[in-house]
C-alpha cells in the first residue's frame, strides 16, 4: 500500500507538470466573459474539464469499476467525487446546486460509463457557469471554513486544487490499468511525425 501511495503522489506531480493538449487553451484563446482572478480561476478549471473528459472517454467501460486497493475510490466513484464537488462547493460562491442534487451517496450513484461522463460533463458546465456568474466584488467576502475563516477567492482556489488532486489520482490509476492519457499520446505522436515528414523522400523536379 506504501508504493501504491508513494506512485500516486508521483503521479500526482507529474500531471502538474504535463503541457495543455491542443484542443483547449484558454491561457492563448482567453476566457469569454471573465477576467482578473476568476479568469485565471476559469482557466484552470476549462483545462481540468478537457483532461477529466478525454480522460474519461479513454478508460473503456469495463473498467469503471476497477480501483487499485479495496478501501479506495474506483474510476467511476473519483470521477463523481469530482462532479458532487462541482455541483456542491460552488454554493458558497453564490451558485447553488441543480434541482434534486443530494451529494451524499453520489460518487456511487452510478457505474454506467455514458452516465458517468454526462454528469462530469455537467458538472463542468455548472462550474464554469458559477464562475462567470460571481462578481468579483464579491472574492474578498469572508466565511466559516472548517472551523476557521476563508474568502470567496479562496473557495475558487480550494476547488480548482481539489479538482487537480483528484485528477492527478484519475491519471495514475490510468497507468496502473494500462491506459495511457490522450493527452500524453497526443505529445508521443509529435516527434513521430516530425521523424517521417523529414524522411519522406523528395519528389523528382
Amino acid at each position: 500500500m506504501k508504493r501504491l501511495l508513494a506512485l500516486l503522489s508521483f503521479f500526482l506531480i507529474v500531471a502538474g507538470a504535463v503541457q495543455v493538449a491542443a484542443q483547449v487553451n484558454p491561457y492563448k484563446d482567453g476566457t469569454p466573459g471573465v477576467t482578473g482572478y476568476r479568469s485565471e480561476v476559469m482557466a484552470e478549471v476549462m483545462v481540468q474539464e478537457d483532461k477529466f473528459s478525454r480522460l474519461a472517454e479513454a478508460i473503456p467501460a469495463e473498467k469503471y469499476t476497477w480501483r487499485p486497493a479495496p478501501d479506495v475510490r474506483s474510476f467511476a466513484e473519483v470521477f463523481l467525487h469530482v462532479a458532487a464537488a462541482n455541483f456542491n462547493l460552488y454554493k458558497l460562491v453564490g451558485t447553488p446546486p441543480p434541482a434534486g442534487f443530494d451529494v451524499k451517496g453520489f460518487e456511487k450513484s452510478t457505474t454506467d460509463k455514458a452516465k458517468v461522463m454526462a454528469t462530469l460533463k455537467d458538472s463542468f458546465v455548472h462550474a464554469r457557469k458559477a464562475i462567470t456568474a460571481m462578481p468579483d466584488a464579491n472574492l474578498e467576502k469572508s466565511l466559516d471554513w472548517f472551523g476557521g475563516k476563508n474568502t470567496q477567492r479562496g473557495i475558487l482556489l480550494f476547488v480548482v486544487r481539489h479538482a487537480a488532486e483528484h485528477l492527478g489520482q484519475s491519471i495514475a490509476y490510468a497507468r496502473f490499468a494500462g491506459i495511457t492519457p490522450p493527452w500524453t499520446e497526443d505529445m508521443q505522436k509529435k516527434p513521430a511525425e516530425k521523424t517521417e515528414k523529414k524522411e519522406a523522400p523528395k519528389e523528382k523536379q
